[in-house]
């Protein structure tokens, strides 16, 4: 049993193991999978509103160049000292921009600068510019506004661009062209714009484009120019710290939850072990010892509560009943026995009284040895005087022998009759020795009847007539009483207020015992709510054969229970309120010295 039980637990325990790690990854997965997706967005998110912000800077700045009096001037009469002090490299460095030019509204590039980070121009980058100008839709990248922003290559460069109409400060007059500025972005601007290793890479999607990998996830984000595609993308790697926090999270929860249902089974199999599995053995013990013995010893009970406590104590009331229905074979055997001696009995009576059958039938049937008539006519005859003397001497011979044969016939059958008294003495000698063992009383011994109304209480308890509730005392009362006959007839008691109760109807009921002592007696009430009866049937109630129940055929009776209470010395008397009031079985024996019972 035990190693059934460990392969169960363990069967149980893989089970298990491998259900939580399909629900632990099916909850612990999907929610970091959310959180990373979540923080690529944030990622994806943060870098376009950098980028824009970065625009935004070159925009803001190109705007206060392109609504200003002085630019709306320049474009309609360009003069060395507006390009001097405006248009110098100190201004453009103090701009921070390296690009910037003014276009007239026919696309032709008044003028257009690039400059190094030392402040040198760059001919090669300003002509790049000026390709640059020629190849974008000014008015499209302003898309119907006075100014725009956006992102373009000049040359082997990224720069982002700032465009806005040339008009008067206050935004009036017709607008007299565009003025740009470029900033370049590169590699270590971007990095130190989004804080982390970040690099500008050619040519890029239009899309993001988000690449996780085992550690780190790459994102690129696109660099849209004037005509919303993209002319490079903004590239970045991140580690997968959601990720990788899940994974260890899941691990954890994995080995955690594998290591608790570990240590659960085994705490729950020293459990078992301990609360089912040894109660268990002891009872089989106790069912061995029992079929070795032949004993029907109650199990010691532990007081639980639980199933295995009722377990127990089914078991004791099964072996109290089985110990109760020996009790009732011992009875049965016992009265199977005096009738059986009874019919041995009735054999050797008849057989004693075969020889006085045989006796009187020969005597009925045999004949006289003479006849009468012969016998007076021989007699008359001889009383004459004139019959000769040879005649006389024959009849005279005939009446002696005649005589002779009557006595003869007459001792025959004194000597039968002799042998007949024989045999019906010895007939009457067995009538009286079987009446004298039928009314010799039982013997008796110190009875608790507390235990003997325990014992029973399960043909109360366990009746499949009625729910019954069952109440009696605890105390021992101890009383004169044979154990065996005593056993019988409580049983028969209940088993008739079990009865009764039934045939009341109503499904339940409740029978109530009192034991009292009084005055040398103990007293035993058994009361029930059954049917009850009419007082004025009571005395009908004892007589042989007499029954309430129409049903019903055998059985003690309550003829045997009051003449075997009658035989040990006690009474048994019935009484009811009236028909449905219930009943009362007033059991009265003598009760036991001390001796007696501290014996019992």
């Amino acid at each position: 049993m035990g190693a059934k039980l460990v392969l169960i637990l363990t069967a149980v325990g893989v089970a298990g193991a491998l259900a939580i790690t399909v629900l632990l990854a099916a909850i612990i997965t999907p929610s970091f999978n959310g959180l990373e997706a979540k923080a690529v967005r944030g990622h994806v998110e943060r870098t376009q509103a950098a980028l824009t912000d970065y625009a935004a800077k070159v925009e803001s700045a190109v705007r206060d160049y392109g609504d200003w009096n002085d630019s709306y001037d320049y474009m309609a009469h360009p003069s060395v000292w507006f390009e001097r002090e405006s248009f110098s490299s100190l201004a453009m460095a103090n701009l921070g921009v390296q690009g910037m030019a003014y276009v007239a509204p026919d696309r032709h590039v008044v003028i257009a600068r690039w400059i190094g980070a030392n402040g040198a121009e760059r001919p090669a980058m300003r002509a790049a510019l000026i390709r640059a100008i020629a190849a974008t839709d000014l008015e499209r990248a302003l898309r119907g506004g006075s100014s725009g922003r956006f992102f373009a290559r000049v040359g082997d460069e990224v720069a982002a661009i700032g465009l806005a109409r040339v008009r008067r400060s206050d935004g009036s007059g017709s607008p007299r062209g565009f003025v740009l500025m470029a900033r370049a972005i590169g590699s270590a601007q971007l990095a130190e714009l989004l804080v982390v290793p970040a690099r500008i890479e050619r040519p890029a999607g239009d899309t993001d484009i988000v690449s996780p990998g085992r550690a780190t996830t790459q994102i690129a984000v696109p660099l849209r120019g004037a005509d919303g595609h993209a002319v490079a993308a903004a590239r970045f790697a991140v580690p997968r710290e959601v990720s990788m926090l899940g994974r260890r999270m899941l691990l954890l929860a994995i080995a955690g939850s594998t290591l608790l249902l570990l240590i659960v089974l085994l705490v729950l199999r020293r459990v078992i072990a301990r609360l089912v599995l040894a109660p268990l053995a002891r009872v089989e013990r106790h069912m061995q010892r029992v079929r070795a013995s032949g004993s029907l010893s109650l199990l010691e009970e532990e007081g639980r509560d639980d199933e295995i406590g009722s377990l127990g104590r089914s078991f004791n009331a099964m072996l109290a009943q089985l110990k109760d229905l020996r009790e009732q074979i011992q009875v049965q055997s016992f009265a199977l026995g005096r009738s059986e001696s009874a019919v041995a009995v009735m054999h050797n009576v008849r057989n004693a009284l075969n020889p006085i059958s045989t006796i009187l039938s020969q005597g009925v049937a045999q004949a006289p040895p003479v006849e009468r008539a012969t016998l007076d006519r021989a007699m008359a005859e001889l009383a004459r005087d004139d019959v000769p003397a040879a005649r006389r001497a024959r009849l005279t011979t005939f009446v002696a022998a005649a005589f002779e044969a009557e006595r003869l016939a007459r001792d025959a059958t004194r000597r039968e009759l002799q042998v007949g008294r024989e045999a019906m003495t010895h007939v009457l000698e067995i009538i009286g020795q079987q009446q004298k063992s039928a009314h010799e009383r039982p013997e008796v011994e110190g009875v608790d009847v507390a235990e003997i109304v325990a014992r029973n209480a399960a043909i109360a308890r366990y009746s499949q007539l009625a729910s019954i509730a069952f109440s009696f005392p605890a105390g021992p009362h101890v009383a004169l009483a044979n154990r065996v006959i005593l056993s019988q007839v409580v049983g028969n008691l209940l088993g008739n207020a079990a009865e009764a109760i039934a045939a009341r109807g109503t499904g339940s009921g409740s029978i109530g015992v009192t034991i009292a002592e009084e005055d040398g007696h103990v007293v035993i009430v058994i009361g029930d709510d059954g049917e009850g009866f009419d007082a004025d049937r009571a005395p009908n109630l004892f007589q042989r054969g007499f029954s309430t129940r129409q049903h019903k055929s055998g059985g003690l009776g309550l003829h045997w229970c009051a003449n075997s209470v009658t035989a040990m010395g006690g009474t048994l008397a019935l009484r009811s309120a009236g028909k449905g009031l219930g009943a009362e079985a007033v059991l009265t024996l003598p009760a036991a010295g001390e001796a007696l019972a501290h014996a019992a």
